[in-house]
């Protein structure tokens, strides 16, 4: 699926209506005062579905509006997912089209050149940089983009004028293949707009150097949000001397390779993923420390048992699991999960050594996630104090109204 100028403009057309014509979708009564309070969000109970509103078109312009009639904004609408309208504008009247795009993507990109200095960032993270369920990560010269909702989905015509005009990459790809599409009744695709994806993308953290994979790679190919947390985690390695480190859940080596470049004489990567492990390999060898990485394919939960039973001990441990949690029914079953993997990874760092504990399942709290490496880390016998809690990079932004936006939690943890 290729979108050319011309092709783009055939998608669009009836897409976006008239400002006059735009239809208007209203709140119940006592609904409005959340989305007054800056909420981005309308959901499908808090709504007025109306015959005129169920004949809508999954993901249209509507103007939203109070039940007295008060416009609260231009919103993206689709009746089928809880999450029922998305704010595009608090203007009513907003003209969306490639220039209301491009000014949204020239302030995401402003931040992001005076913040992380080189091109390989997260560009654009969803409603927090203005475009609803969007994200857009940047690897120099090649844009990814994953659209998980409807009204961006028709809008992408649009956004990917802005892009063009913006930065003109020469690789182009929408990766639309996330499972939360299927909330909004989105089929999952992958698409190459333009350029290849034949090899990977070197990218630079930090001075180290990487491999992203953008075409079968996890998510978009690379996972920027803990570019500062892989930095903090080096940290702890120096001034430790012939230190042992432990990567679980290493992917594409992000933290082992920092660490070994921040002097780690040993360092071990485990993983599950054949691919993530030959893209860590390579990247050892582009940073020249293949000599101190060893990369190794495993279920994590079955080699931090056996690493015990061995009384194996690692001066540094970082553990960056997958989301446990993705929706709420999985939240007990989950938290077990978590406490379960900090009481084995406790069970395998050094006594005075250091633990990093991750967590990218927004649906658990920082509290909640604290808790339970806590006792953790009690039931592996040990004690340990709370050096540092973080969360995402810089380029991944937090809605002030929006708690989801804030899901990656990072806990650094000395131990006895």
């Amino acid at each position: 699926m290729v979108l050319d100028r011309s092709r783009r403009t055939t998608i669009l057309a009836g897409m976006v209506t008239k400002i006059s014509d735009r239809p208007v979708v209203r709140l119940k009564p006592k609904a409005q005062k959340r989305l007054k309070l800056g909420h981005p969000w309308a959901f499908s109970n808090e709504i007025e579905m109306t015959a005129e509103a169920k004949a809508l078109a999954p993901g249209s312009l509507v103007r939203l509006d109070t039940s007295d009639g008060e416009p609260l904004g231009t919103f993206l609408f689709n009746r089928h997912p809880l999450i029922a309208a998305r704010l595009l504008s608090r203007d009513h009247q907003a003209q969306i089209d490639a220039g209301f795009f491009r000014q949204r993507l020239e302030r995401a990109l402003q931040i992001r050149e005076r913040l992380i200095g080189v091109p390989f960032y997260r560009l654009a993270h969803a409603e927090s940089d203005g475009l609803p369920g969007t994200i857009i990560d940047r690897f120099g010269d090649a844009l990814v983009l994953q659209v998980n909702s409807a009204g961006m989905e028709a809008l992408t015509p649009l956004l990917l004028d802005a892009v063009d005009d913006l930065i003109a990459p020469t690789t182009l790809m929408l990766r639309n293949d996330s499972p939360v599409r299927s909330l909004e009744r989105l089929e999952p695709y992958v698409s190459l707009v333009r350029g290849t994806v034949d090899k990977p993308f070197e990218i630079v953290e930090h001075r180290a150097r990487f491999l992203a994979d953008l075409g079968e790679g996890q998510k978009t190919g690379w996972f920027y949000d803990q570019r500062d947390n892989r930095r903090w985690a080096a940290e702890l390695v120096q001034g430790l001397g012939n230190a042992r480190v432990l990567d679980a859940y290493c992917f594409a080596g992000g933290f082992s390779i920092q660490a070994a470049l921040a002097g780690a004489a040993e360092v071990t990567g485990l993983d599950r993923s054949a691919r993530a492990l030959e893209l860590a390999k390579e990247a050892a060898a582009l940073n020249d420390v293949e000599d101190r990485c060893s990369f190794r394919r495993t279920d994590v939960f079955a080699a931090l048992e056996h690493l015990a039973k061995k009384q194996e001990a690692y001066q540094l441990v970082i553990a960056d699991p997958p989301a446990f949690v993705k929706n709420r029914k999985d939240l007990p079953q989950g938290l077990r999960a978590y406490r379960k993997l900090a009481r084995l990874a406790a069970g395998v760092t050094e006594q005075g050594g250091y633990l990093v504990l991750c967590s990218c399942s927004h649906h658990v709290d920082p509290a909640s996630f604290l808790d339970q490496i806590g006792r953790g880390v009690a039931e592996a016998g040990r004690s340990a104090s709370v050096l540092r809690q973080a969360g995402a990079a810089l380029d991944h932004p937090v809605h002030p109204r929006l708690p989801e936006t804030q899901y990656l939690k990072a806990v650094f943890l000395a131990l006895d």
